[in-house]
């Protein structure tokens, strides 16, 4: 019997807007139903994506254009792809994504303008057909989600150093992404209490399973 493919979930957002506590809290409320299921983060999440990931967050020397950190982030979203996901996924394992490529999308062509024909052309070649089937979009205002992160940060990020116009570009692009693709993204209000967007999450994944399993049924 074949094994049915794992859901894909990613989770995005600007700065401070609480991807990485919701993806953790999704993850918890996977296992809690007894799905086998795997977080990822962006960039990261491999050897090499580890690597990649110092030199494009905290690497203060090291000057980037936007177009070489859309190459940098498409290289380790490829190792990732390859060497995690897809095997997941198609073992049956879902997977939570803390970032994807729609953040490429968002930060380096919304928020710094770089061309945006060239990062769908790059981001198809990184990732081909692995596609998240929802994207959550955490929607904070920029002023406050970079307000949160400085406070808690120990370390020079290159993202959380820019300034609050880049990440209104960025919360634009955002709301800009989910628009063209309402079938994917779930716009989420962040300004809400933790718990109350993790039980909005939770139950519009619910939704979709449910909606796997009754699709898989019928095929039976």
């Amino acid at each position: 019997m074949a094994v049915e493919r794992g859901l894909f979930v990613s989770m995005e957002g600007g700065e401070g807007a609480g991807k990485s506590i919701q993806s953790r809290t999704l993850i918890a409320h996977l296992e809690r139903r007894g799905i086998r299921v795997c977080l990822v983060r962006e960039p990261g999440g491999t050897v090499l994506a580890e690597r990649i990931r110092e030199v494009l967050l905290f690497a203060r020397d090291v000057p980037l254009t936007p177009e070489a950190q859309a190459l940098l982030f498409s290289a380790a979203r490829a190792q990732l792809t390859r060497e995690v996901i897809r095997p997941a996924l198609e073992g049956g394992t879902s997977v939570v994504a803390d970032r994807f490529f729609d953040s490429t999308l968002a930060y380096q062509g919304y928020g710094h303008g770089a061309d945006r024909n060239g990062l769908h052309a790059v981001t198809r070649f990184a990732v081909g057909d692995t596609v998240p089937d929802l994207t959550f979009v955490l929607d904070l205002p920029a002023d406050v989600g970079l307000a949160r992160t400085r406070r808690r940060s120990e370390r020079w990020d290159r993202f959380e150093a820019d300034d609050v116009a880049f990440h209104d570009r960025v919360r634009a692009g955002y709301r800009e992404l989910a628009a063209t693709e309402p079938q994917r993204f779930v716009v989420v209000d962040a300004t809400r209490p933790e718990l109350e967007i993790a039980q909005a999450i939770a139950a519009r994944v619910d939704r979709e399973l449910a909606n796997r399993a009754s699709r898989i049924a019928g095929r039976r």
